[in-house]
């Protein structure tokens, strides 16, 4: 089983936020692979579904992002899971936005939610993190990562949804560099992907 969390807010003054890119993130894995309803339970709202051919739960945080460890830490004793089978998605302003990087483990670089997960977990669960970019300066990261997406951002942010959405049942198989790949490939301009000639070597 996989325990897939998104990182975020409650409520509707939030749900546009970069730091929700976490909650928009699961639901469209909700959406797309027909999970069931959420409902409430463990300090958040959970789905239960299946992300290719592995039994997979949605877990999204009530507890709001400083206490996110509290309802992942109640999810993953109740079904006694590994930290290998929880996959964590997350804001990350050191990367590009639309950029999307895995990792396992590592430290938190300030971010609250993972801070909250390593405190209650450890850090050994593994981490989807979802670029929405650096404002430049230190002093204006919360103002940044807690204003809402632009307009303009939805060039960039509705084909990574996209992208994430198709490439994840790769991580139910633990392929994390093929996962990665493939949401590099379905979110490059058409122009720079390679054409099925090039692919074929004709």
């Amino acid at each position: 089983m996989l325990l897939l969390v998104g990182l975020g807010n409650p409520g509707p003054e939030h749900a546009r936020n970069r730091h929700n890119i976490g909650f928009m993130m699961v639901d469209a894995v909700v959406r797309h692979h027909s999970f069931g309803t959420f409902r409430n339970r463990f300090h958040g709202h959970l789905a239960e579904g299946m992300l290719g051919a592995q039994r997979s739960l949605a877990l999204k945080p009530a507890t709001y992002m400083n206490d996110s460890g509290l309802a992942v830490s109640a999810a993953v004793r109740f079904y006694k899971l590994t930290l290998g089978e929880v996959i964590v998605f997350h804001d990350e302003i050191d990367l590009r936005p639309g950029k999307v990087r895995t990792k396992r483990g590592g430290g938190n670089a300030g971010h609250n939610g993972l801070r909250s997960l390593d405190s209650h977990l450890g850090p050994g669960y593994r981490r989807v993190r979802l670029g929405v970019g650096h404002p430049g300066e230190k002093a204006k990261v919360l103002n940044h990562v807690l204003k809402d997406f632009a307009a303009t951002d939805m060039a960039w942010l509705e084909p990574l949804l996209d992208a994430v959405v198709e490439a994840a049942p790769l991580l139910a198989l633990g392929d994390d560099p093929g996962f990665m790949s493939k949401v590099a490939l379905l979110t490059s301009p058409r122009e720079e992907r390679p054409s099925t000639l090039a692919k074929a070597g004709a």
